[in-house]
């Protein structure tokens, strides 16, 4: 695997690779007299495996991580924590832990290293430090729009944590192939005050509860307040994507929508903040210093149609006093 990856990461011209490493151990010590802009890790590795490199290279030397995982259960659920605590982003295997066909997804591999050498990562600051928000919602008929792309799981995750019981319904456009969404929906539910699940067709949207866009859907939010999942084509190259959402909700709740820009590639979600803007909805963008790719705020930013833009450790705050207004 080790061989395969050197071979496809340097058959770009822009990529060097400076050094090698058996296990975690053997990373974190090449890691210190190296200095790489970008590392790439595996899940499994003997001695110390690739969930316990990226919180020890968070914690002590933090810099982009791209994870390389195979799509199966106990290993999707590692890169999602691996993800959680920093890592940049992930590649999945084609066909398993040894995957000699890699080269089906060379250019996905290519793309996520080179976005990942001009990230922005900050030291992983602890759990306990994340007490932003209110310890009640008031309850009202708003809905709660949020899109993310690179770096997002970590953000989404501190959001959802952070907000309180009787929280207007909250809707999920997290940029994730089928199959990681269930599972970072299942992760989220058992860590945070309301419910959250991956969206399926028909579930009602409500009050505590906050909705995933499953991989390869788009979602939308029906007059009646139903979820309507569909694979009609991409819009700015992914499924989901946030601006079906968002125009989704612009146009059933209007000045009762909030809209969330959080860290992410591409311009994905800006026609979105615009519409909910157009119908009087309040919206927030997270700020470059904490986002991991600021390519998503930024779009966003730019179309003139944001009403904060802020640190994402404020954001929970201004979603609690956007609901009380």
């Amino acid at each position: 695997m080790q061989k395969i990856l050197v071979d496809l990461l340097q058959s770009d011209p822009q990529i060097s690779i400076i050094g090698t490493a058996r296990d975690g151990e053997e990373a974190l010590s090449k890691i210190k007299s190296l200095h790489p802009d970008v590392v790439t890790l595996d899940i499994e590795m003997p001695r110390m495996n690739g969930l316990t490199a990226v919180r020890k290279i968070m914690e002590t030397n933090p810099l982009p991580v791209v994870m390389i995982s195979a799509l199966v259960q106990k290993e999707a659920q590692l890169t999602l924590k691996a993800l959680e605590l920093g890592a940049v982003d992930y590649v999945t295997k084609p066909s398993g832990p040894i995957s000699l066909n890699m080269n089906t997804v060379k250019n996905e591999l290519l793309s996520k290293v080179k976005t990942a050498a001009s990230a922005n990562i900050r030291r992983v600051k602890p759990r306990m430090m994340e007490t932003t928000a209110p310890s009640k919602a008031k309850t009202s008929d708003r809905i709660i729009s949020i899109a993310a792309s690179t770096g997002g799981p970590a953000a989404i995750a501190y959001i959802l944590r952070n907000v309180p019981e009787n929280t207007p319904p909250i809707l999920v456009v997290q940029h994730m192939q089928k199959g990681m969404t269930k599972l970072f929906a299942e992760g989220l539910n058992q860590e945070c005050k309301l419910k959250v699940k991956e969206a399926e067709e028909g579930d009602v949207v409500q009050e505590d509860l906050a909705l995933i866009a499953p991989g390869g859907f788009h979602m939308l939010v029906t007059k009646n307040g139903k979820i309507n999942l569909n694979m009609s084509p991409p819009v700015n190259y992914v499924r989901p994507s946030a601006d079906v959402m968002m125009k989704s909700t612009a146009k059933t709740y209007a000045s009762k929508n909030i809209g969330v820009i959080l860290t992410g590639m591409g311009t994905d979600g800006a026609k979105g903040i615009e519409a909910i803007k157009k119908k009087g909805g309040l919206t927030i963008a997270q700020d470059k210093k904490t986002c991991v790719v600021f390519g998503m705020p930024d779009a966003a930013i730019k179309t003139g149609c944001v009403d904060f833009v802020t640190s994402l450790e404020c954001i929970p705050k201004e979603i609690m006093n956007a609901c009380e207004d």
